[in-house]
């Protein structure tokens, strides 16, 4: 009686609170600005050009291609005045309709079937479906009021560093939102992916205004038709995800320019409909195109390091942020000429997990050493932290993720390291100004193991039990 009266009592606390259940909800953005959030979705070629075939598999069930781009999705996540609010309610964490990213996780537990989707769709409902992502839906950008103060004024000729996030396996465009807005609420443009490529829990394709969307599931090798082996599967998802990039950096390319383009979502009061499309005309000219950063975790780092070779014809326009990239999503791109940060999650550096005949650790490592040669590069460690600790998940279920993944860190904590270290190399990128940890040297070229007793003695003890670094540009230079 007593177990069954606190339980009552805590939904109905959850239900008057607006509180998730058995979950916390997305903390606010710690920058000097505000964070503002708007969804995009955008045809090929606005609508008028066909859909991009990656590759020749379809699906066994009906023939459809099952590697074929249509459209872009994203959301953009960017600078907006601090303490504005807008009349528009925040996006859901858990994309909607809840029950196509249910049915997605259950198909990628492969126990897809009529009685485990309402069960995964209940559970995904108590547990996130009522956390809303910390941004201002369709908020000005930065300093775009029509009648500017002096000081907007100055702003307002400010143009705005880019990021293209890429997800990883299993993810989606809302998995990362706080690290994300941590980089917006600081000054950056991010435009934060959904991958079609099968990767992600569930997704609605739509190509035009008022389209239900077509759904789209994760997808298995053995869902095509004949087969495909794990290496193919791989190359053609990564290809799907490399197009997917590029239409979208087009995309931010023609906002800059004020050229209208199909947003297929838009539900905005500051877009203009014009005969073309639609037009966000206070973002004209106020992207700066010649910083950009490619980054992703996991699968999607992975795919950020193939998409840099595609990317810019000036490759020392572009850099890249690459968070754990993934043990098993293909051979990692050692085409890369661009500066480069690498940071592993403790997890992913302390598994001695083999990669194509040798350890993951050592791959990167000689990979970044590589780029290195090139343009500044660094690989680092993050101590005490996990594989998801830069998404949010640690943050909605911290204890859950603590026990599960055995990260021990405060995970808010964490989660500041990660954007810290990632809005100093952004910093660098554009100044060359290094900050005092990027301009530390190495401490540890194998994971654990001190280069010297004189190198542990002269890194600071704050960084100490925070990083370790495998790779960094010369002091010197």
């Amino acid at each position: 009686y007593v177990l069954s009266s606190a339980a009552a009592l805590y939904v109905l606390y959850c239900l008057v609170t607006a509180q998730p259940l058995l979950a916390s909800n997305l903390p606010p953005y710690t920058g000097p600005h505000g964070v503002g959030a708007l969804d995009i979705e955008v045809p090929l070629g606005g609508g008028d050009a066909p859909p991009q075939r990656i590759s020749d598999a379809v699906f066994r069930s009906s023939g459809d291609p099952a590697f074929e781009v249509e459209s872009v999705l994203l959301t953009l996540y960017y600078p907006t005045e601090k303490g504005f609010r807008s009349d528009k309610p925040r996006y859901p964490w858990v994309p909607r309709p809840i029950g196509l990213t249910a049915e997605g996780y259950a198909k990628v537990a492969h126990i897809d079937n009529f009685v485990t989707r309402p069960l995964f769709t209940f559970f995904l409902w108590a547990l996130a479906g009522r956390i809303t992502i910390p941004a201002e839906v369709d908020a000005p950008l930065l300093a775009s009021d029509p009648f500017p103060s002096e000081q907007q004024q100055q702003q307002q000729k400010q143009k705005f560093p880019l990021i293209v996030f890429s997800h990883g396996m299993a993810s989606s465009r809302t998995d990362y939102t706080n690290y994300l807005g941590e980089l917006a609420s600081r000054g950056h443009v991010v435009a934060a992916l959904e991958h079609r490529d099968g990767s992600s829990p569930g997704s609605l394709v739509k190509l035009g205004p008022g389209d239900p969307g077509r759904r789209r599931l994760p997808i298995r090798p053995s869902d095509l038709r004949g087969g495909m082996d794990t290496p193919e599967f791989k190359r053609a998802q990564l290809a799907f995800r490399d197009a997917e990039i590029l239409a979208a950096i087009e995309v931010l390319h023609a906002i800059n320019a004020g050229i209208p383009v199909n947003n297929v979502r838009s539900t905005t009061t500051t877009t203009t409909t014009t005969t073309s499309g639609i037009n966000l005309p206070s973002w004209a000219r106020r992207l700066n195109t010649t910083h950009l950063t490619i980054a992703g975790h996991s699968y999607g780092a992975t795919g950020a390091l193939q998409a840099l070779s595609t990317v810019s014809p000036n490759p020392g326009t572009t850099t890249s942020i690459i968070l754990d990239p993934g043990k098993s999503s293909g051979p990692l791109s050692a085409n890369v000429s661009a500066p480069t940060l690498v940071i592993h999650s403790d997890s992913w550096s302390r598994q001695r997990s083999l990669f194509h005949g040798r350890p993951h650790f050592d791959t990167v490592r000689d990979l970044v050493r590589g780029v290195a040669a090139v343009a500044p590069a660094w690989f680092l460690t993050s101590l005490d932290t996990s594989h998801p600790s830069v998404t949010d998940a640690p943050l909605i279920e911290p204890l859950l993720l603590s026990w599960t993944t055995g990260s021990g860190t405060d995970v808010r904590g964490a989660l500041a390291e990660y954007v810290r270290a990632s809005d100093d190399f952004l910093r660098f990128a554009r100044t060359g100004r290094r900050s005092p940890l990027l301009s530390e040297a190495v401490t540890h070229e194998e994971y654990g193991v001190w280069v010297s007793e004189e190198r542990r003695r002269e890194f600071p003890g704050d960084w100490a039990g925070r990083w370790e670094i495998h790779v960094a540009p010369d002091v010197s230079e």
